[in-house]
């Protein structure tokens, strides 16, 4: 299982424009074999600030994620939105329980 977690900090002005395009790229997302969550969440302390939570089973599946028409549309219209880098981590999970 392959799990992306980051940190995105849009523009000041730009929030509900940034929030229209992660919620069509979570609908996609969602929609995509092998995709087990995807989700983006509001900082409650910064409203410019947005966490990314991906779950994947493999990855083909998330290889597969980046060559779609909907992942090409968002990273044409994300620098445009941006304050600063986005930080993401990529981990590789061996096994997960749940509690």
């Amino acid at each position: 299982m392959i799990i992306i977690a980051g940190t995105v900090t849009v523009k000041q002005g730009l929030r509900d424009e940034a929030m229209r395009a992660a919620s069509a790229m979570v609908e996609a997302t969602r929609a995509e074999p092998g995709c087990r969550a995807y989700a983006f969440y509001a900082d409650l302390q910064d409203p410019h600030t947005f966490f990314l939570f991906e779950e994947w089973e493999s990855e083909e599946a998330l290889q597969r994620h980046f060559a779609t028409p909907h992942m090409a549309a968002f990273r044409a219209h994300l620098p445009g939105l941006l304050a600063a880098p986005i930080a993401i981590k990529r981990y590789a999970v061996a096994s997960a329980v749940t509690m």
